[in-house]
């Protein structure tokens, strides 16, 4: 597929716009962002993802530390008889460590061609724009629901969901007080299982890992496996008799035990979390956020790239509560009988 002369021209255009917006004179050579560039891009990165601006996403000195605290889940009120009641912020050893992380959002040349079908110039602009903002911000959701390893070469076939790029949220609390705060026995759920809806589920998750002082936080939120919805979804179906029953079965997933429900990108199907979603963060070093755009001829794409240093951490580890996806075994429905 050849390159039409309309998207050449469009993509000539886009390549001397992010040049003037970065104050750059060749975008096709690595340039650091200033702290204002810095700060737009991340807003972008909140924009173009819903979920991504729910959680907390901070930019960072250090490239390790102790992990910052932007929650209020702990009593701040009390008294002192001696002076001022303070109450101490942070756990000891819940550190953070970025790592060098390498974006690379590649548009083949029979999509730029399309897109300057499509539209107007303009129109061809935010295409590429959204485009690779999406993709920067779908990768880092990816990474932090399904990150294990930090490998010194990824290899992007064998791992599609990042799983050696870096250590996201559930893999680190693995290591937390030996995974204290995962339930990894085997456990089923349908009619005649371990449970037999989300509903139980949740609230045995809630009440056997997360501290008692926190559990009636307004905070918390059920973050729910497709999979498990699937298959609450048709359990509740099959067992509906009314009208009313299966529009109800069909709106599952506002609420599992009284809690607000979500069902992430990215996160493994047969996997649940209670946790305030402030909890979940996503640091990158500041300063250390560069970018490059080019055509590739050899590779008949033009390449957006992202490289910074970055992480994820768990600002508190109590509130975190998870049932491994490897653990949950999804039974059969108990089908209903005729007459």
């Amino acid at each position: 597929m050849q390159l039409n002369q309309r998207a050449v021209e469009f993509i000539d255009n886009y390549a001397a716009g992010l040049a003037q917006h970065y104050n750059v004179v060749n975008p096709s050579r690595a340039f650091k962002l200033t702290d204002p560039q810095e700060t737009t891009l991340r807003g972008a990165l909140l924009e173009s993802v819903e979920f991504l601006s729910m959680i907390t996403v901070a930019d960072v000195d250090q490239l390790s530390g102790q992990v910052v605290s932007v929650g209020a889940s702990a009593l701040h009120t009390g008294r002192n008889a001696d002076g001022r009641f303070v109450k101490r912020v942070g756990v000891d050893g819940n550190d953070y460590k970025l790592v060098e992380t390498d974006s690379c959002a590649a548009l083949r040349w029979d999509l730029l061609s399309m897109w300057a079908n499509a539209g107007s110039e303009e129109e061809f602009f935010q295409l590429v724009q959204t485009f690779s903002n999406q993709a920067f911000a779908l990768d880092m959701l990816r990474i932090g629901f399904n990150g294990k390893t930090v490998a010194a070469t990824t290899k992007p076939d064998e791992n599609p969901n990042g799983e050696d790029v870096n250590i996201g949220w559930h893999a680190r609390m693995k290591t937390f007080k030996d995974g204290f705060q995962i339930m990894s026995d085997a456990i089923t759920l349908d009619d005649s299982g371990d449970y037999r809806s989300l509903d139980a589920m949740a609230s045995d998750l809630i009440n056997a890992k997360i501290p008692a002082q926190f559990r009636n936080d307004p905070r918390l939120v059920v973050l729910v496996g497709a999979d498990l919805v699937a298959a609450e979804q048709y359990r509740l179906y099959q067992a509906a008799d009314r009208p009313t029953e299966k529009i109800a079965a069909q709106m599952l997933g506002s609420t599992i035990a009284g809690r607000p429900a979500i069902v992430p990108p990215f996160m493994p199907g047969k996997r649940m979390v209670v946790t305030p979603l402030s909890n979940l963060h996503i640091y990158t070093q500041r300063g250390t956020r560069q970018r490059k755009a080019e055509f590739v001829e050899d590779r008949k794409q033009y390449e957006n790239k992202y490289l910074r240093n970055e992480g994820y951490a768990v600002e508190v580890p109590e509130l975190y509560a998870a049932i491994d996806e490897d653990a949950v075994t999804i039974g059969k429905v108990t089908e209903p009988t005729e007459g």
